[in-house]
């Protein structure tokens, strides 16, 4: 059966958009090809299409700011009228591009799609932003974007870019943090800082795990290598002022005065020294060919079912290594009262607090960064350096869910060993 469209009917239209959309891309593709144009580069066709979207967008804008369109008589007497347009070169994503901004006779048009004074789209700051947090220099940075894209961007004009975070990251170090950690990891990146002469300086980290699961790095502190429980004391109760009122345990590296200050701030935190740390710090004093031996006969320490146990394998491992190797023994002696908590706990707790393996992620990328940069002329670059390596972790959130999920068994450990403790947060 045949239906017939009567003449007071017209056949469904195809979606005018979607039609519209593709004779334009291939018309104008056909014309790029036609005339031989690049399609990237100085003078290609994104360019040019990016220059006719912008001119168009401002006389949007112009008209909208006059009240009326271009060439309308009611324009005449309005008390505001078009006043021509003048050039202006802006950097883009696709290389420099020259527009035409629209002026009006009263002065008062103020463009926001291109404002007054700006020579860079917001895609080019965040360009800079991305390649400074990787640990390319300003001088790297310039030569990429003249490679790439064909524009000349001065050193000057990047470090300004950069300096913006400065604000941002002012901001983030002072932001309000929640009632109760779980687990705060504090460690050391070290950078090399030159005032007067280059010398390698620290740069402390603390890395916090909520009751969620979430990773949260809660700040960045410089220091001199020099600091006692005075510096201490000033960052944690800077993190208590912010509002941590508890943290149920704290994994460091031996930090000399650490403990002290945390037992003021904190007084119920216990001070768990990273055993990973402590392993590494064993071998510095051991021949290269016995690393295996001394971490095979240290095993038993470190994974012995209570402290008592521990005792009796460490007092072995001293019989076999201490006279070749009296400084090992030393060092475990020393760090004995923060390296003994975590044995009374869960395995799933002692698995989160026996290393800071939980923050090497993080310190990966920002030694990356400043082994990159080589040195800094000073402590403020430094910590620029790593908060915007910091800002550049795990865009796609990808490694928040596995975090997450790896972090579900030891925080019902938590939650049952610190009964009560954790209540707080949730609420």
């Amino acid at each position: 059966m045949t239906t017939e469209i009567t003449s007071g009917q017209e056949p469904a239209a195809r979606p005018a958009d979607a039609v519209t959309d593709e004779q334009l891309i291939a018309m104008l593709v056909d014309r790029a090809r036609g005339d031989g144009l690049k399609l990237t580069g100085e003078g290609g066709l994104l360019q040019q299409l990016t220059k006719r979207v912008l001119e168009s967008a401002l006389d949007g804008e112009i008209t909208d700011h006059v009240g009326y369109d271009k060439h309308d008589p009611a324009g005449r007497g309005s008390g505001n009228t078009r006043n021509g347009s003048r050039t202006k070169t802006v950097l883009t994503d696709v290389g420099p591009v020259e527009v035409r901004v629209p002026r009006d006779a009263a002065g008062t048009f103020e463009p926001q799609i291109v404002r007054k004074r700006q020579r860079r789209l917001t895609g080019v700051d965040d360009m800079v932003l991305s390649l400074s947090a990787k640990g390319l220099t300003h001088g790297e940075i310039a030569a990429h974007l003249a490679e790439v894209y064909g524009a000349e961007v001065s050193k000057q004009t990047i470090s300004t870019i950069t300096d913006k975070v400065m604000d941002g990251m002012a901001e983030w170090q002072n932001r309000p943090l929640d009632k109760v950690y779980p687990v705060v990891f504090i460690d050391a990146i070290n950078v090399k800082i030159r005032d007067g002469q280059v010398a390698n300086r620290p740069i402390y980290l603390a890395m916090a795990v909520t009751v969620d699961g979430h990773r949260d790095i809660l700040g960045i502190w410089a220091g001199d290598g020099g600091e006692g429980a005075k510096h201490w004391l000033h960052v944690l109760t800077e993190l208590k002022n912010r509002g941590v009122a508890d943290v149920l345990m704290l994994v460091c590296d031996g930090l000399k005065g650490l403990p002290e200050a945390v037992e003021t701030v904190w007084p119920r935190t216990i001070v768990q020294t990273c055993v990973v740390h402590l392993l590494r710090n064993s071998f510095r004093y051991a021949a290269r060919q016995d690393w295996d031996k001394i971490a095979k006969a240290l095993k038993p320490v470190y994974t012995a079912p209570t402290e008592d146990a521990a005792t009796e394998r460490f007092l072995e491992f001293t019989d076999a290594w201490g006279k070749k190797y009296p400084a090992i023994v030393k060092l475990w002696e020393n760090a004995w009262a923060e390296f003994v908590p975590f044995l009374a706990f869960d395995v799933e707790i002692r698995k989160v607090i026996c290393s800071t393996n939980a923050i090497e992620s993080v310190n990966a990328r920002i030694r990356k960064a400043v082994r990159a940069r080589g040195h800094f002329p000073n402590e403020q670059a430094a910590l620029k350096c790593v908060y915007m390596a910091l800002m550049s972790l795990d865009p796609t959130g990808t490694g928040r869910r596995r975090w997450t999920m790896r972090w579900k068994a030891p925080l019902n450990a938590f939650q049952i060993a610190f009964e009560g403790r954790l209540t707080p947060a949730n609420n």
